[in-house]
């Protein structure tokens, strides 16, 4: 008789072990896979293959110098001293809605995050203003970092995604912002998240790599490669992943994304022979990880493969990665 109630407590424990994790990452802000006409174009792209996007190099994601259980554990729970400031980080808050229409400008919003006005247009790129994570006591925002809000933001010509994950597309922002946006431009399989989450097909513009789309007021638009990754959940590299270059009549951008260094860089430097602006990645890096982030000297390697005017890092300062 002793064992009908140990039984069930197997049972009961089996089921919260099933049970809770696919209700957890059938959330809504988990997004949802390429299907369809996406998956068919997905499948046309040189660098697909064996069921998932590739880089141009062979890119090993992790080096573990130990088991990845134990990483995970150490990345969730382990505390590191001197990792998270002790104090808030100070911020300028630059009123957004009250800008002058004609003023150049950009305002970095923390982390990847920053707000253009370029030449009249109203250009934002991968906003994360709530929640970097699927839960909020992971990847927390530190204080100060996390000033800007939603409703912060104004209508937007054009929002900029780099790949979908969770630092870069914040399913709370988007939801938020999905009325104040003229169009949302991705790489390919990324706008499967977008309609899912209520976004029009129409507001939607998706792109592979080299692949350019021109945009109103003589602006044009090329999604180009980086050497990183993609996925919100268990199964990754089903949506493509990129950087991208924004040229005006007056000013070449380039926005740069997540990614490890490749020689692919010196070959965009060839492309687009005058860079004004780069917005780069420093800050959060780490050797067990080199291949899908840049270190510090690869940073100033992509500087000389593009030779821009101006630099602005990026990629710091919001979470501890």
């Amino acid at each position: 008789m002793k064992k009908r109630p140990i039984m069930w407590i197997l049972v009961l424990i089996i089921i919260s072990l099933v049970i809770i994790p696919i209700f957890f990452i059938n959330q809504p802000s988990f997004g949802k896979m390429p299907s369809g006409e996406r998956v068919e174009k997905i499948k046309q792209l040189p660098n697909y293959r064996e069921g998932k996007l590739h880089n141009i190099s062979q890119t090993q994601r992790i080096i573990p110098k130990k088991p990845l259980w134990k990483m995970m554990y150490e990345f969730i729970f382990h505390k590191i001293e001197g990792l998270r400031p002790i104090d808030e980080i100070p911020v300028v808050k630059t009123d957004l809605k009250s800008l002058a229409s004609d003023e150049d400008i950009l305002v970095w919003l923390g982390h990847s995050s920053t707000f253009m006005q370029v030449e009249g247009m109203k250009v934002l790129i991968d906003p994360v203003l709530v929640m970097g994570s699927p839960v909020s006591f992971v990847n927390k925002a530190f204080k100060g970092a996390d000033y800007f809000k939603p409703s912060d933001i104004p209508e937007i010509d054009y929002l900029l995604i780099t790949h979908d994950h969770w630092d870069h597309l914040d399913y709370n922002t988007m939801l938020e912002l999905k009325d104040r946006v003229s169009k949302v431009i991705v790489p390919l399989g990324v706008g499967e998240h977008l309609e899912y989450w209520g976004f029009a097909k129409s507001q939607i513009v998706e792109l592979s790599w080299q692949e350019q789309v021109v945009l109103d007021h003589g602006f044009k638009l090329t999604c180009l490669p980086t050497r990183h990754f993609s996925g919100r959940g268990l199964v990754s590299n089903k949506t493509l992943w990129g950087s991208f270059m924004l040229e005006t009549p007056l000013q070449t951008i380039y926005i740069g994304g997540d990614g490890g260094y490749d020689t692919f860089f010196r070959d965009i430097g060839k492309q687009f022979n005058k860079i004004d602006l780069a917005i780069l990645e420093n800050g959060q890096y780490n050797e067990e990880w080199k291949y899908i982030h840049f270190l510090p000297a690869d940073l100033l390697k992509v500087i000389q493969d593009l030779n821009p005017e101006r630099v602005l890092t990026v990629h710091n300062s919001k979470f501890a990665l």
